[in-house]
């Protein structure tokens, strides 16, 4: 493995949801423990799961992986974070100043962005304080989805400008004393991130046409703010032994390898290692120390009888019954990689068929749309909540409305003001306000930001909803704010989308507690990308389509309202006709 070799201190596994960065970064821990190093663990994804593959609870504090000696880990916990953050920032002056500029304060530090801030608090000292690092060989970081991961890296430079330029402090940023420290540490990350005998990134991939663009903008995106150190990794990919036995394996391999070999120029000079695709799921350390074995893990060959295809309802039967409704605000929501870019422009074309004005948009800082639907319709609008180009919006509409009567002196303060990196939380969230809004009329279908990223968007809205009905002055006045109608069945449906496996099926329960303690309640669950509902006779997709079995009882009796199951297809789901595929694949 290419990637192993001389590594440096700071690993950082990034890529797409889905591509199996979890899976790669503990499984280079365990790999790099049993050379004799002492290793560090780290998770920023806000719906990490690292202590599922390890079967151990990790938490907020670092914590010794009890089946691996010399193996650490620790889960940034954007919640916990925040709390301790706030209570460092207000705890000293609580009893020294009036409860009014206490409550204040914590007014100030109740919103996402300061969620945010907090968890990036914890891994800028992590990069930049020896003394929590000097007992460690080497540090792994396990990160969230790509945009996210991208938006946390470009946060140290972006918070080491702001605090350089504006010394008086930011509110969000907490008193100004603390400010000077601060500087000096995103300054020292950045410098961290950016040296390459420190720091090295793994790009991780599948060997899909659409991801492998992704990942090519996001290793352009990472140089460009200094991260010039990395190496390609595709992973998951089908051997060639398999491609025998029957069409869908044959379609399979034959996409993978024509997609690496028109990978984008950009990849092509990077360091690239490969990964077969493996029969088992990447739970338990037995599992992970399998995973970089060049063993072919197929079921003996022979005679194969082809899978019985689990029977359940289509995605056309949930559309069916979404186009009832005339229209709606229908948010495809999960854990990153699990397809809900996919699924939520097959909706979105399904409705828009039916005669139906429909607009598709997305929350995901990663997301391309236009990609996946690679054409237009009639009653077809699609959009992208741009954080860029929402963040230059509101500047300029708070320049032109509050600023407009300012001095030049008073201009120039609001002005550095807005070059906080929290004004984004507030364009983008008004931007996906605007969005919900047009759900009143026609139908919105909504592509989200993995778990994570969209819960913190979820928080902004509460917090929101919060903030209005605190200061509603006549209490019989009629309002409705974005969060009432996310939490009404009759304006909103949501659609949990997973994959038939262990990890991402736990993860989607979770998330649907997450927005059950929020007021939503799921609508339906989505399967996808099957190979139990295939009649495969590949011996290694047959063992991973007899695992998923399980899976998909447990969301059919335990999880589910609605479900539907999309199996996995022989032609990736790029374009029109394809995606309407995804509807009845049987048709």
């Amino acid at each position: 493995m290419l990637f192993l070799q001389n590594p440096p201190t700071f690993l950082f596994f990034t890529g797409k949801g889905g591509v199996g960065k979890t899976s790669l970064s503990c499984a280079s821990a365990i790999h790099l423990v049993r050379l004799g190093k002492k290793v560090l663990l780290v998770s920023t994804d806000p719906a990490s799961n690292v202590g599922q593959v390890f079967n151990q609870a990790i938490g907020n504090k670092i914590t010794a992986i009890s089946a691996v000696p010399g193996l650490f880990a620790l889960e940034i916990d954007p919640q916990q974070a925040a709390q301790e953050y706030r209570e460092r920032i207000v705890g000293p002056v609580r009893g020294a100043l009036p409860d009014a500029v206490v409550k204040g304060i914590e007014e100030q530090l109740s919103g996402a962005c300061t969620t945010e801030i907090a968890a990036f608090d914890e891994f800028t000292a992590l990069l930049t304080d020896a003394t929590l690092t000097a007992d460690y060989d080497h540090v792994i970081f396990d990160t969230a989805p790509t945009g996210h991961t991208i938006r946390l890296l470009q946060l140290s430079g972006a918070w080491s400008g702001f605090i350089e330029k504006n010394p008086e402090g930011a509110s969000c940023l907490g008193p100004r004393a603390g400010l000077d420290k601060q500087r000096q540490r995103y300054a020292e990350a950045v410098k961290a991130l950016s040296d390459p005998e420190r720091t090295r990134l793994i790009l991780v991939t599948r060997a899909q046409k659409t991801t492998l663009d992704e990942v090519a903008r996001t290793h352009q995106e990472l140089a460009a703010i200094g991260l010039i150190r990395q190496n390609l990794l595709i992973n998951g990919v089908l051997p060639a032994s398999e491609a025998a036995y029957d069409t869908l394996a044959a379609a399979i391999r034959h996409r993978e390898q024509a997609a690496i070999a028109n990978m984008p120029a950009a990849l092509r000079d990077l360091p690239v290692d490969q990964l077969p695709l493996k029969a088992f799921n990447m739970v338990g350390v037995e599992a992970l120390c399998s995973l970089f074995s060049d063993q072919d893990e197929s079921a003996p060959t022979g005679s194969a009888a082809p899978t019985k295809c689990v029977d359940l309802p289509q995605l056309s039967t949930l559309v069916e019954a979404i186009a009832g409704t005339g229209h709606g605000l229908i948010m495809m929501m999960g854990k990153g990689g699990v397809g809900k870019t996919t699924l939520a422009a097959a909706v979105a074309v399904a409705l828009a068929e039916r005669g139906l004005p429909v607009h598709l948009t997305t929350s995901d800082p990663a997301a391309h749309l236009s990609d996946t639907l690679a054409g237009s319709l009639g009653n077809l609008e699609v959009s992208r909540i741009d954080p860029e180009a929402e963040t230059e919006r509101y500047r300029q509409h708070v320049l032109d409305t509050k600023g407009q009567d300012l001095d030049a002196e008073g201009r120039a303060m609001l002005e550095e003001d807005l070059r906080s990196p929290c004004t984004e939380e507030i364009a983008v969230f008004q931007a996906f306000s605007r969005v919900i809004h047009e759900a009143g009329k026609q139908f919105v279908v909504m592509d989200t930001a993995p778990t994570g990223h969209t819960l913190l968007l979820l928080d902004a809205t509460g917090a929101y909803h919060r903030e209005v009905t605190r200061h509603l002055v006549d209490p019989q006045m009629h309002y409705t704010t974005p969060m009432m109608q996310l939490q009404d069945p009759e304006q909103t449906m949501v659609l949990i989308v997973t994959l038939p496996e262990p990890t991402p099926v736990l993860e989607a329960a979770q998330l649907q507690e997450d927005l059950r303690r929020a007021g939503i309640e799921p609508w339906a669950w989505v399967i996808n990308n099957s190979l139990a509902a295939t009649p495969t006779t590949s011996p290694l997709l047959k063992q991973r389509a007899a695992l998923e079995v399980a899976q998909i009882e447990a969301v059919r009796t335990r999880y589910a309202k609605r479900i539907a199951l999309v199996p996995m297809q022989t032609e990736e789901p790029v374009g029109i006709d394809h995606l309407r595929s995804l509807l009845n694949p049987a048709s």
